[in-house]
């Protein structure tokens, strides 16, 4: 199977103070899965929403199937056979997955035949899916093959996908690329946005890469290594993170034997966890998502008070202290939720910048808000964290994922924590933004911090923590220094190798 698929010509598309999309022109074949690359902010989302109908472009044309297209809305690119499982899973968690998979369709069958087409297509491409399991019930991995087969249940001929591994597991990801390779061999082309430029190696045929809006080359990414894609998409060399030769001191942060319940039905209750972290160290926590690290993040933050004792901070237990008296001891938080939980979505990046900085940056006097030091303060995160937007005053939601998370990351990391600890610090990010977060993360703890860096990124964890533990069902492996730890002990770490021992480095 050859040709084109689908061919795109000088699309634009602008928006007040910024030009997403410049003349961007390129084709995706038959069959092909072609790699959508670009930092944050290059205009890589503005262009699969224009080639979906969620965005008209200003100007410049698409062609599929050698016709004109120009979907008004998603219901018509879903008609011409345009599919599209995007970063963030749109699923109710009560229902179950036919339900689920139901209403995303114009016309869906009787729930019995919808559950049958469910079984024979998640059968097909190996991705086992029952259609009778509660949505709140399945792994991050397993919701991401409820929103495939949704998709596939479509007869897609162009399948766009973005950011797919995320929150997968390696085997996951090895099932995800045999579903996407057998997809491909019958003919669907593929459009790939990702970040880890590894799997754009493995998987893609071609890559086309954007830089401020406009195509700035292509490549065939199995010829090119991850770091000459990288610098394409920068337009500089690559900066690797650097870690600076500091002292491991005393005991900052201390949980003793701490188990909690989660607020959600379908959350994980933690289990007997005990850890320490020093002045100077990173300590970096992994686990496959959905085995409790919002929990531990929201003990860790306030959000979810438990004995005063089981959580200590430089000698004083704050288990039953709140987010703003952790705050003004020093304990900072950025959860993984950027859009809603870390910021408010239609507040100002200044009003943002004022929600957790009020305290730390002198924000306010006696209930006053102080507003041109909040701006002030906002501004500087922008410049220091290379967040592309046209100002402070944008709303939070106007940003792309990949850099209101490094809004999010700076505010914190600014405000000149004692303890800083984040979920997926760089989830989402392009890598130059990516290393540039993991120096801040490694600059802090050389500076007196301690880090707890909660991931799903095994390089990432291995890149920069001194000692590495993994969470499991709600409980931590025992914490072991970090170099020197192979593939297969991390498996079985993740895997619920538990522990309740403290390690000491």
């Amino acid at each position: 199977m050859t040709g084109t698929l689908l061919s795109i010509r000088g699309l634009t598309k602008a928006y007040p103070g910024v030009v997403a999309n410049n003349d961007v022109s390129f084709d995706i074949g038959v069959g092909e899965v072609h790699a959508l690359l670009g930092e944050n902010g290059a205009g890589k989302s503005t262009l699969v929403k224009m080639i979906y109908g969620l965005v008209k472009p200003d100007s410049g044309e698409m062609e599929l199937h050698h016709l004109p297209f120009a979907p008004a809305e998603p219901s018509a690119a879903r008609a011409a056979g345009v599919a599209m499982v995007f970063q963030h899973f749109s699923l109710f968690e009560a229902l179950n997955v036919a339900e689920n998979i139901a209403l995303g369709m114009e016309n869906p069958p009787k729930m019995g035949d919808l559950a049958a087409r469910i079984r024979a297509v998640s059968d097909l491409y190996g991705l086992p899916l029952d259609p009778d399991r509660i949505v709140g019930d399945l792994s991050a991995g397993e919701r991401q093959r409820v929103e495939i087969i949704r998709c596939l249940l479509q007869d897609p001929k162009l399948l766009i996908m973005d950011e797919p591994t995320s929150v997968l597991t390696p085997q996951e990801v090895d099932i995800l690329f045999e579903t996407l390779r057998k997809l491909s061999a019958e003919g669907t082309a593929i459009l790939y946005i990702s970040h880890k430029l590894e799997e754009i190696r493995t998987l893609c045929d071609n890559a086309t890469i954007l830089r401020l809006g406009q195509v700035v080359g292509t490549c065939i990414p199995r010829d090119s290594t991850a770091r000459e894609m990288a610098e394409m998409m920068v337009g500089s060399s690559l900066h690797v993170p650097e870690r600076s030769s500091g002292d491991i001191g005393p005991v900052r942060l201390q949980l003793n034997n701490l188990s909690a319940a989660s607020s959600s039905e379908f959350g994980t209750t933690l289990k007997n966890i005990s850890l320490e972290v020093h002045t100077g160290e990173v300590l970096g926590l992994g686990g496959v998502a959905g085995n409790g690290q919002d929990e531990l993040l929201a003990v860790l933050s306030g959000e979810t008070l438990t004995a005063a004792g089981a959580v200590v901070l430089d000698g004083q237990p704050i288990g039953n202290m709140g987010p703003v008296a952790r705050r003004k001891l020093g304990l900072l938080t950025a959860p993984e939720e950027r859009l809603g939980h870390a910021a408010a979505p239609d507040m100002s990046l200044t009003e943002n910048a004022l929600l957790t900085g009020a305290e730390r940056q002198d924000l306010e006097n006696r209930g006053f808000l102080k507003w041109g030091r909040a701006k002030e303060f906002a501004e500087e995160i922008i410049a220091r964290f290379d967040v592309r937007t046209p100002g402070p005053g944008n709303a939070a939601r106007a940003l792309s994922g990949g850099n209101l998370q490094k809004f999010v990351i700076g505010r914190e990391v600014l405000q000149r924590p004692e303890v800083l600890v984040v979920n997926q610090p760089t989830w989402g990010v392009d890598a130059a933004a990516a290393a540039s977060i993991r120096q801040a993360l490694l600059d802090l703890a050389a500076g007196g911090a301690a880090v707890v860096v909660i991931s799903q990124d095994l390089d990432e964890l291995m890149e920069i923590s001194d000692r590495f533990g993994a969470l499991n069902e709600g409980r931590l492996s025992d914490i072991r220094t970090a170099k020197g730890l192979t593939v297969d002990e991390i498996g079985l770490m993740m895997g619920g190798a538990h522990g309740m021992e403290v390690a000491h480095v």
